[in-house]
């Protein structure tokens, strides 16, 4: 009966912590979009997006790291956001001083 109970709280916890995924995906997306942004010179076109989107980026690699990872897809989905707009003003503003 004990080798039962123990067996089932066994299987309950295993199974509890197998319900949150890993934000691979989230986190490589963001990851691609604040590079692009990087290459966009976003960071002297549009700083305060580039901080925003730079800002999430580490929280999402620190929360992903201690394994908060509902947090870090969180953190990585406003990254990207943040660093898609900043690249978008950055060539826009780009493109404006050329004419």
């Amino acid at each position: 009966m004990v080798k039962k109970l123990l067996l089932l709280c066994l299987f309950f916890l295993v199974s509890c912590g197998l319900a949150t995924t890993r934000p691979k995906l989230e986190m490589s997306l963001a990851q691609v979009a604040f590079m692009a942004a990087k290459d966009a010179q976003a960071d002297v076109k549009a700083p305060g997006l580039y901080r925003k989107a730079e800002y999430y980026y580490i929280k999402a690699k620190s929360s992903y790291k201690r394994k908060y990872f509902n947090k870090a897809q969180q953190y990585a989905i406003l990254s990207k956001k943040y660093s898609e707009r900043a690249e978008y003003v950055a060539i826009r503003k780009k493109a404006l001083e050329n004419l």
